[in-house]
């Protein structure tokens, strides 16, 4: 089941400069910064978390857009599914950090769609009190 959005993921060639105008953008300095290759916010009334990736770690060319990774409570289950339903292979579930696994595939119109189990998403969901 697709719960909600969890995490836009952008991509930089030049992680200082978007480090540096996004944290400009947002008034907010990042919370989570892995060796500067990966950077993230929580922002806004709902703490939507919003990543720059270095290009050299992109899971697909640089210039094609974002990931929107939609949050479920099964990332194996949801990517088994989505290919069941017709969609390619993109990147396997992989365990990002504790609390925080990822997939993603190509839907049949060539679209990356994002799946991911999220820890912080669900916090936010109990504070919130919504069951999402």
């Amino acid at each position: 089941m697709l719960r909600g959005f969890t995490t836009v993921t952008f991509f930089t060639d030049d992680m200082e400069a978007a480090k540096a105008w996004y944290t400009e953008v947002f008034e907010l300095e990042p919370y989570f910064n892995r060796d500067n290759a990966y950077i993230e916010w929580r922002v806004g009334d709902y703490q939507h978390e919003f990543g720059l990736l270095d290009t050299r770690y992109a899971p697909h060319p640089p210039g094609k857009g974002a990931i929107i990774y939609w949050a479920v409570d099964d990332v194996e289950a949801a990517y088994e599914r989505l290919l069941r339903l017709g969609a390619q292979p993109y990147a396997e579930p992989i365990e990002r950090g504790p609390g925080f696994v990822t997939a993603s595939v190509i839907d049949p119109f060539g679209n990356v769609l994002g799946v991911m189990f999220n820890q912080h998403y669900l916090d936010v969901c109990a504070v919130s009190g919504s069951t999402a």
